[in-house]
């Protein structure tokens, strides 16, 4: 059972046939003019005007690149360059996936400015937070369509038309939507990734309206309208226009399926499972994401738990698992980001697969926290009274240890006391508060250690 779709679609039926009949036609380069190129030639305007019509732009503005990353860096770059006498002021979001959040990185080290606009507890942006960080030097604004992690969807249109208001381009990645429908409002810019709607990868695409100054950056050549450098993978590419245009036929059928199936999760889930946060917008989000936090477990434990029940899931960014920092999505939204799984139900999720993913959940929820030791005893934290406040000792412990620690104690202060949990896991700072907000217990704040930080805690009921 795949439920990972939000990093990779299975290959669509479509784009493998598609694929494999124009292996046999479009192997030659499509800027000759020998008849083996003009094939070659016919498969790509022809993938291209199918792909633009999918997105609604003209055919024109549409380049093909070796990937989603790529389009977003690529897409950027350009349009700051192209924009460079207005400012080099930048402005994202801060839930962008990462290649956005990297290139903007990249821009403020070689002197430029960004100003990262905050979301709600949802993750999502508001339209006047977007206008209030419009200046008259800013180049260039971004916005995901929709969220990869929590898969809360964003007001484009309301955002597009404020930047549209200051003489703003918009670029929108469009990567987890493209495959729903199109993008509605007027966005300047656009991104996506085929694999991301069950194409293949190593195909992205890039938009750029007429009228958008965009200025490529980097060695130029013919290609691509000089926006995508390169020999152009025409097999791949015509698979991945073929695979757009069926996904969109079935779109409308399968978004209401999905979504029951995902409403199914986010209802039963907190009634199978004690502890958990669901996360991410209830309405405004995406047919086939929803992602859950469980206190008291070690999201890569649980992941491992389930893969050997034959579930493949993902825990928040897959750009960001492979480190011991928490999601900077989760981290945004302020919400608990211990025990995060992410299911992203790929098309074709039967309904079988998911009860059986609700019937496995909590026992291995409960075989996890087990062997973690939520809460029964305080083990071998050393705690002790200073200042009035019991102090938690989790100093070299790893998240949740001291969430569980804190909560296997909070009971042993009386209510209006504090307690003091030290601790230098960087998760921490975003699980402790969550868990206060989840367990209705007051946040005091924190302060600096020589080892690390102190969370302070106030019990209140």
């Amino acid at each position: 059972m795949y439920f990972d779709a939000a990093s990779a679609v299975p290959l669509h039926p479509v784009a493998r046939q598609a694929l494999t009949a124009s292996l046999d036609e479009g192997w030659a380069d499509p800027s000759r003019l020998y008849k083996e190129g003009r094939r070659a030639r016919l498969l790509l305007d022809a993938a291209r005007e199918a792909a633009a019509e999918a997105v609604g732009c003209r055919p024109d503005e549409l380049v093909f690149t070796s990937s989603g990353t790529r389009a977003v860096h690529d897409g950027i770059a350009g349009a700051l360059a192209g924009r460079r006498r207005a400012g080099r002021h930048l402005i994202v979001s801060a839930v962008e996936h990462s290649s956005v959040l990297h290139t903007a990185e990249v821009h403020e080290a070689a002197g430029g400015s960004v100003t990262e606009v905050a979301v709600d507890r949802t993750g999502a942006v508001s339209p006047s937070g977007y206008a209030e960080a419009l200046r008259p030097d800013t180049a260039l604004a971004c916005l995901q369509s929709a969220n990869h992690e929590v898969g809360t969807v964003q007001p484009v249109a309301e955002v597009a038309e404020a930047c549209r208001a200051a003489g703003v381009p918009l670029l929108v990645d469009a990567a987890q939507s493209l495959g729903w429908g199109p993008v509605e409002g007027g966005w300047s810019l656009l991104t996506a990734s085929a694999h991301k709607w069950g194409g293949p990868s190593g195909v992205g695409l890039l938009v750029v309206r007429k009228g958008v100054r965009f200025a490529p950056q980097g060695p130029r050549d013919e290609r691509e309208s000089g926006r995508a450098a390169g020999f152009e993978n025409v097999p791949a590419i015509v698979a991945a226009a073929a695979s757009l245009r069926a996904v969109r036929a079935e779109a409308a059928e399968e978004s209401a399926r999905l979504r029951e199936l995902t409403e199914r999760i986010r209802a039963r889930v907190p009634r199978l499972v004690p502890d958990v946060e669901v996360v991410g917008d209830p309405g405004r989000r995406l047919p086939g994401i929803v992602t859950f936090s469980c206190l008291y477990v070690d999201g890569e434990t649980l992941l491992h738990e389930l893969d050997r029940a034959d579930f493949s899931v993902s825990s928040g960014s897959s750009c960001t698992s492979s480190t011991l920092t928490p999601s900077h999505v989760l981290r945004a939204m302020g919400v608990l980001s211990e025990g995060n799984v992410r299911v992203s139900l790929p098309p074709g999720t039967r309904e079988e697969d998911v009860e059986r993913f609700l019937a496995v959940l909590p026992g291995l929820v409960a075989g996890v926290r087990e062997k973690l030791g939520a809460p029964v005893s305080a083990g071998d934290v050393v705690t002790q009274e200073q200042d009035d406040a019991l102090v938690v000792d989790a100093l070299g412990r790893r998240c949740p240890v001291p969430v569980i620690e804190l909560a296997k104690v909070i009971g042993d202060v009386p209510v209006g006391g504090t307690i003091r949990v030290l601790s230098d896991d960087e998760a921490a700072r975003l699980d402790i508060p969550a868990w206060c907000e989840m367990r209705g217990q007051e946040y005091l704040g924190e302060q600096p250690t020589p080892q690390g930080t102190a969370y302070l805690i106030r019990r209140t009921i």
